[in-house]
């Protein structure tokens, strides 16, 4: 099946918990310094802060390749240029989705932020289609703090580069108990920060994982690399 912005079965990670029970639609963009009409535009807008553009997933697997990167690039440059026809080919796309999914007697879950972070929860999205489970990884913290709609699940991404920026992510998972997700360089270690560590590298389907704990994921694509702090060990 093809879609115009989401992708379903493409992905390493999404299909490990894609099955009899859940299938996952994940839709990715640029994150970072897309220029249109001689703007800058940034679709993760704390990624400056968390210092996560340089190691970011958006070059891992598949994201390496040139073809991928200017797909990526031109479905951002459409949400720019033209929200309402993006969001008009979104909705259809999650309709055939969760159409087909329910037919086959599977969960729909989709993730608009692949490789993005905006703040879906405002555009009612969710509540068009309510018996669809979406999910996110965000770095904007106020996020946790907001009420969200019942089929949206938020996971906050933990970045040493900013140790500002680190503890408001640690002290909202204590206020929220919202979880956060945090890239060790290494092997994953038992606890972080006085929180037990998951193995989040299993699966991605993080509205299963139970409430305040750490995410462990291990470094992939350039992150391996990463000494900003973005990446832990």
């Amino acid at each position: 099946m093809t879609y115009n912005l989401i992708g379903v079965g493409n992905n390493a990670k999404t299909i490990k918990g894609d099955g009899s029970e859940y299938m996952t639609a994940i839709k990715y963009m640029k994150p970072f310094k897309t220029v249109y009409r001689g703007k800058v535009h940034n679709l993760c807008s704390m990624a400056e802060t968390a210092l996560c553009h340089q190691p970011c997933l958006y070059s891992a697997g598949r994201g390496q390749m040139s073809s991928v990167q200017r797909g990526r690039e031109r479905k951002t440059l459409w949400y720019i240029s033209d929200r309402i026809g993006f969001m008009d080919a979104l909705i259809n796309d999650i309709t055939v989705f969760r159409r087909r999914q329910i037919n086959n007697g599977v969960q729909p879950c989709v993730r608009l932020n692949g490789t993005s972070d905006i703040m879906y929860e405002k555009s009612g999205i969710m509540e068009q289609f309510p018996d669809v489970q979406f999910y996110d990884y965000t770095k904007i913290v106020k996020r946790a703090y907001a009420k969200l709609p019942d089929n949206y699940h938020l996971t906050l991404s933990y970045s040493e580069a900013d140790m500002d920026y680190a503890d408001s992510v640690y002290q909202a998972v204590l206020d929220t108990g919202v979880n956060m997700a945090v890239v060790f360089r290494d092997k994953l270690p038992e606890t972080f920060r006085g929180l037990r560590v998951i193995d989040g590298d299993k699966d991605d389907l993080r509205f299963l994982d139970p409430k305040g704990v750490v995410v462990g994921l291990k470094a992939k694509g350039s992150a391996k690399k990463d000494t900003s702090g973005f990446v832990v060990g």
